[in-house]
Parts: C-alpha cells; sequence; structure tokens
C-alpha cells in the first residue's frame, strides 16, 4: 500500500511538471484542447442525426452510443493526459533513448510513460465527461460507476500501448505499426460493439481488445451490472499484465543510442 501511495505521488508530480511545461505555451495548448473536443462533438453529432432516423440499432440507442462515445474519450484522454510517452514508446526504443530514464529511481516504466503529456487527451477528458453530464444526465451512481470504468479503460489504452510499442524491442523501429494497431483500437472502441460478428469479434476479445471498452462498460452502466463491470476490469488487467511482461522481457534486447540527453 505504501508503495501504491508513492507511485500515486509520483503521477501527480509528474502530471503538475508536464502541466506546467505545457502551459508554457498556453495558445497552443488551449487551441490543441479545443480542436479534440470539437472534433469528437462532430462525431457525436453525426450520431444524432443518424438516431433521428434510426431510432435503435443492434439494440443499442443514442443514449447507448453517446455513452460509448463518453467513455472511450475520457478513458483515452485520462490515460494519455498522464502517461503521453506511451503514445511514444516505439520511438523512444527504436532510437536507444531510454538510457536517461534508467538513471532514476524506482522502477524504469512508470518514469517513462509519466514523463510526457499529450495536449490533445486533455480535450478527449473534457469531453467524455462534460457530455456524459450534459446529455445522458445520470444520476449519482451511474455517475460514480462510470467514473471508475474509465479509469480501468485509461489503464487497459495503457498497456495496449506499452504492448504495441514494445513490439519494437523484437520487430526494430515498429512505430507505424504500432500506430495503425492503435488506429484500430480506437476505430473499434467507438462502434458499437453488437455490430461485429465471426472473425472481427474474436479479434476484438484478443488482438485488438475493444470489448472492454465498447461493451462491458456500456452493459454495466445501461443495467447497473457489476459483473459486467468486474469482466472490464478484468480484461483491462489482463492487458496491462501482458503488456509490462512484454516490456520487461524485451528490454533484455534493448541496445543503447549513446545519446548525451539532459531533462530539467
Amino acid at each position: 500500500m505504501r508503495a501504491l501511495l508513492n507511485y500515486l505521488k509520483l503521477a501527480v508530480a509528474y502530471t503538475r511538471l508536464n502541466l506546467d511545461a505545457q502551459l508554457e505555451y498556453r495558445g497552443a495548448f488551449f487551441s490543441q484542447v479545443v480542436a479534440m473536443f470539437v472534433n469528437n462533438i462532430i462525431w457525436v453529432w453525426f450520431w444524432v442525426l443518424f438516431f433521428g432516423r434510426f431510432k435503435v440499432l443492434r439494440g443499442w440507442d443514442i443514449n447507448d452510443v453517446v455513452t460509448l462515445w463518453c467513455i472511450a474519450a475520457s478513458g483515452f484522454g485520462l490515460a494519455h493526459t498522464i502517461c503521453g510517452n506511451a503514445l511514444h514508446l516505439p520511438v523512444l526504443i527504436a532510437r536507444g533513448q531510454l538510457d536517461v530514464w534508467m538513471l532514476y529511481p524506482r522502477a524504469l516504466l512508470p518514469h517513462i510513460l509519466l514523463g510526457r503529456m499529450s495536449a490533445t487527451a486533455w480535450g478527449d477528458a473534457i469531453f467524455g465527461y462534460v457530455v456524459y453530464l450534459i446529455f445522458v444526465k445520470p444520476d449519482l451512481p451511474h455517475f460514480i460507476l462510470f467514473s471508475a470504468l474509465t479509469v480501468s479503460i485509461a489503464f487497459l489504452f495503457i498497456g495496449f500501448s506499452i504492448f504495441t510499442g514494445s513490439l519494437t524491442f523484437f520487430l526494430g523501429n515498429s512505430e507505424s505499426l504500432a500506430e495503425q494497431w492503435r488506429y484500430a483500437m480506437i476505430t473499434f472502441s467507438t462502434y458499437p460493439a453488437t455490430l461485429f460478428e465471426g472473425a472481427v469479434k474474436i479479434l476484438l476479445y484478443t488482438l485488438i481488445p475493444a470489448v472492454f471498452v465498447s461493451y462491458y462498460p456500456i452493459i454495466a452502466l445501461r443495467q447497473m451490472s457489476m459483473s459486467n463491470a468486474l469482466i472490464a476490469v478484468a480484461g483491462a488487467a489482463a492487458v496491462l499484465a501482458v503488456a509490462v511482461f512484454v516490456f520487461y522481457y524485451g528490454l533484455r534486447r534493448y541496445e543503447s543510442g549513446n545519446l548525451m540527453e539532459m531533462r530539467g
């Protein structure tokens, strides 16, 4: 428990420092946040128009789809607001830039992940919570469960980014592969899981684990089902555990870039 609290304090300290760094260029930071917020609004507006003509899609109504967009966006945003370097892991490994992180005390992976913040992720996170409160109008139990599930989804996205990024240890520079795989994960996470069947459905439980974003959390919120919520949490924990194992296993193959680098 003491170790967990120490790492939470570390995350808070990194987040504060990264936010201060982002605010050095306030115009650029806020423009990225607003742009991402508007981008997400446009997609939700598309679904509002769609359900204006078709009231139900494979058992899902407009509230389910808006909830899906909100929980996926806020989970992704929360993940990369705090652990923005997860998106850059393939580049750091390929260029041999992990050396500087190895000099720090405590475990290597948390330092790397916390070392950078994504400005656009703030737009995703704010969009998710604001639109859910305004559009869905949840009562307190639903909002508490929604917030808890966004944390679970944040760990899922972090684990997925670690896993795809760590493939660079084995395949060489896999930046493009990791990026395309991540886009596939994001895309499938924003469509109702009931649309997919057969081989695609198997993919959503394995290589692209989007069902732990686009199915179990939504069913948990719709039915206030703790069993579905626990399945979503267990799925996220499994993806994160596999990703951490692959990262540290692949770290044995790491080759330094012999770069001189300083961090404030």
